[in-house]
């Protein structure tokens, strides 16, 4: 029997990790949809390689932009190309910046954008709110309900998940799942660049990997109820600043 801390932890993983997975695979296919998932993730390849040179084996942040890249299918020259843009002097440094604010139904809602002219950004996502009848929130204000986490999605290779654990542990590692033929690592905001550090040491083999706000309660809603939201969150995931979008929406 496992001790119960394990018990504990794997329980709580798995209701996380079915809440990122469920949002990462919907945000996904929203994003193959429009066509907006090679500009998103080129975006973040060029930020990485701008701010620690365009060596993928010497720029950590650069190697996960391109897994990234990969894990959708990317073309090679795509991600060449975004790595080219970061070394043009002519390129504007893009600006990270986060929105907050109270969707339809009371449902939090966390905009991430990268974007070189923060004006136009912020006049477009306080757009996405007022259309709906929601409104921009200060930032920090919504930060309570969502823990910041660093996700990994490994490949499931059989290894034994309380020894994986034990390995980890020391690497920042807080919650470890197991499901559908993948594996799942938490850990804090502050300790990703370790556990992908860990990773790599180990050799295995990372699919993705990403900073998550993972909602710590869920609003329930009505069908009608979550088209309302859903409407607002499409509006919101078809502009090319916009990043990723967050919300504590129990979603089916």
């Amino acid at each position: 029997m496992l001790p119960f801390f394990v018990t504990f932890t794997l329980l709580k993983c798995t209701i996380m990790g079915r809440i990122f997975e469920k949002r990462k695979h919907k945000m996904f296919a929203r994003w193959a949809k429009m066509a907006k998932a090679f500009t998103r993730v080129g975006k973040d390849i060029s930020m990485a390689a701008k701010r620690g040179g365009p060596d993928p084996n010497t720029n950590a942040q650069l190697r996960i932009a391109i897994q990234n890249a990969k894990a959708i299918n990317m073309p090679k020259a795509n991600i060449e190309s975004a790595i080219q843009r970061a070394t043009n002097k002519d390129m504007k440094d893009y600006e990270e910046m986060v929105y907050e604010g109270y969707g339809p139904h009371a449902v939090a809602v966390v905009v991430e954008t990268a974007t070189d002219n923060p004006t136009r950004t912020v006049a477009n996502v306080r757009h996405c709110f007022t259309r709906v009848g929601a409104s921009l929130g200060k930032t920090g204000s919504l930060e309570f309900l969502f823990e910041r986490k660093g996700v990994f999605e490994v490949v499931d290779e059989g290894q034994d998940l309380e020894e994986l654990e034990l390995e980890l542990i020391d690497s920042g590692l807080e919650e470890i799942d197991k499901a559908d033929g993948k594996i799942y690592i938490y850990t804090a905001f502050t300790d990703f660049g370790n556990m992908q550090k860990a990773l790599e040491e180990r050799g295995i083999q990372v699919s993705t990997a990403s900073l998550e706000r993972i909602p710590t309660n869920q609003v329930e809603l009505n069908d009608e109820q979550r088209a309302e939201v859903q409407k607002m969150l499409d509006y919101l995931e078809e502009d090319d600043d916009v990043q990723a979008v967050f919300h504590n929406m129990k979603e089916d």
